[in-house]
């Protein structure tokens, strides 16, 4: 499957409630969030928890999901996961918030670095088989890090954000509340 096409109508027309088929202006500097078309499932992800657990990830149907990549060497990932962490425990039962190291699979490293910020609430995984670096190359281009992707309730990839959006911030939560509605 080739990548998805990145697809940003003009700015001035979201901001001015334009198109309402279209998705709120969400923005983090000089990132924006960015729909992707063709839609593509989310696929299965065969990863590691951080204690060595083998896990199956998949987007829950009727549920938001936002699958975040991160690296230990990037600063804003450092900014990012506990932005991440918070709004994953500010709702649990609408959400599901997923991140996904890209970098190593030396447990303790990972486990040392999420050690220094407070993500207690944020499931974290180890791309342990490469299923998510397979599914980089088609469904989750890493186009930045850190990068988040939108999953929506209907188990489709709508769009990314990269850098350390603020996601408990009114924009943030307006995005989030246009996919839920969208099921």
């Amino acid at each position: 499957m080739a990548a998805p096409a990145i697809l940003a109508p003009p700015r001035a027309s979201r901001a001015q409630g334009g198109d309402p088929a279209w998705p709120p202006v969400f923005e983090a500097g000089r990132s924006q969030f960015t729909v992707v078309r063709p839609r593509a499932t989310m696929p299965q992800l065969r990863l590691q928890d951080v204690h060595g657990k083998d896990v199956v990830l998949t987007a829950r149907p009727g549920r938001i999901t936002l699958v975040n990549f991160w690296a230990t060497w990037c600063a804003a990932c450092r900014l990012d996961l506990p932005v991440l962490a918070s709004l994953a425990g500010s709702r649990p039962d609408r959400l599901d918030v997923v991140a996904i190291c890209t970098d190593t699979k030396d447990l303790r490293k990972i486990r040392a670095f999420l050690g220094g910020l407070a993500v207690q609430n944020l499931a974290c995984y180890v791309d342990a088989y490469a299923t998510a670096a397979e599914a980089s190359a088609s469904v989750f281009p890493l186009v930045g890090m850190p990068v988040t992707y939108l999953v929506g309730a209907s188990n489709h990839v709508e769009g990314y954000i990269t850098g350390a959006p603020d996601w408990l911030s009114p924009a943030g939560a307006r995005l989030l509340q246009f996919y839920r509605e969208q099921a």
